[in-house]
């Protein structure tokens, strides 16, 4: 298996299972901060009871599906994935595999800090709302796969699991750069694939938008103090932001607050007073009722769900 638990439970409730943090932990032979695999490998390796848990990856997951369909859920949503579809799990959200026996596909782990820092800003691997299951248009879909199987074949090489590669021997530091160019080229093609014909409206003024939702969203849940504080329209941030993301600034602001949440829900034993707390509410009657509006239950009987189980 190529991942390590923590073994400190994250919650202190008896009776209840925490959803516990997974680090990543390469295969000997491997570079660090990276692995490429293939599900049947994964499933190789792992026991029964790792792959159908739920947990909270500090790494990200990239995956494009060849056959079969995979049930899976990430950060509180359900999908089935079918062939030809890329999934992102990114650092940090909740993750479970529902049935991992029925697919296959290849399968890319990495750390945050292993593209460099060009490479992260450009792919914008710290965006919390990148999609988590998409399909790519033909071209889009050729050209990254072509990334794909070649940052596969390479990985095999620096292993020494591909006999075809006995001659392309490179140094080990020369290896591990050219591992880091292909992962760039994947990473690249999965973000901005279809940016040109969703004709996003001030992307600019989004992308800044998004940074301070992300940077602020505890201390101000109102859209005018961002556009006071970005210099914009309240107006243009609405527009580029339905344009970019589907829904208008207010939403996207509800959203992020709502997911952060609900993993303070799940993976901590915090009081709703303290989660009201973190989050920039006055008090838990307050939050209770921001969050009971926007996803139809109250704090409590979204934990009890998380953590038993049904998530």
């Amino acid at each position: 298996m190529v991942v390590k638990k923590r073994h400190t439970p994250l919650s202190g409730t008896p009776g209840i299972p925490a959803i516990p943090e997974v680090r990543f932990h390469a295969p000997g032979g491997a570079p660090a901060g990276m692995e490429v695999l293939t599900l049947a490998t994964l499933r190789a390796n792992a026991c029964a009871d790792s792959i159908s848990a739920t947990h909270r990856p500090d790494f990200h997951h990239l995956l494009r599906l060849e056959s079969g369909s995979l049930p899976l859920m990430v950060d509180f949503a359900s999908y089935r994935m079918l062939p030809g579809e890329w999934l992102w799990v990114r650092p940090g959200q909740v993750h479970r595999w529902d049935d991992l026996y029925g697919a296959e596909g290849t399968l890319v782990l990495f750390e945050a800090g292993f593209p460099d820092p060009a490479t992260s800003t450009a792919a914008r691997l710290d965006d919390p709302f990148g999609p988590t299951v998409r399909r790519l248009s033909e071209a889009g879909d050729a050209a990254a796969r072509r990334a794909l199987d070649q940052l596969h074949q390479e990985y095999r090489a620096l292993r020494g699991a591909d006999p075809d590669a006995q001659g392309a021997w490179l140094p080990p530091d020369a290896h591990l750069s050219v591992l880091r160019h292909l992962l760039a080229v994947l990473l690249l093609r999965l973000a901005h694939t279809g940016e040109q014909s969703a004709g996003c409206d001030s992307p600019d003024a989004f992308l800044r938008f998004r940074a301070a939702v992300e940077r602020d969203f505890a201390r101000t849940r109102r859209v005018d103090d961002y556009a006071r504080e970005l210099g914009y329209a309240a107006r243009t941030l609405s527009r580029a932001t339905l344009s970019a993301a589907g829904v208008g600034a207010k939403e996207f602001i509800d959203r992020r607050v709502v997911l952060e949440a609900k993993r303070l829900l799940a993976h901590s034993d915090h009081s709703a007073s303290r989660v009201a707390a973190l989050l920039g509410f006055r008090d838990a009657a307050n939050f209770g009722k921001y969050f009971q509006q926007r996803t139809g239950e109250s704090p409590l009987a979204f934990r009890t769900t998380a953590r038993g189980g049904a998530v």
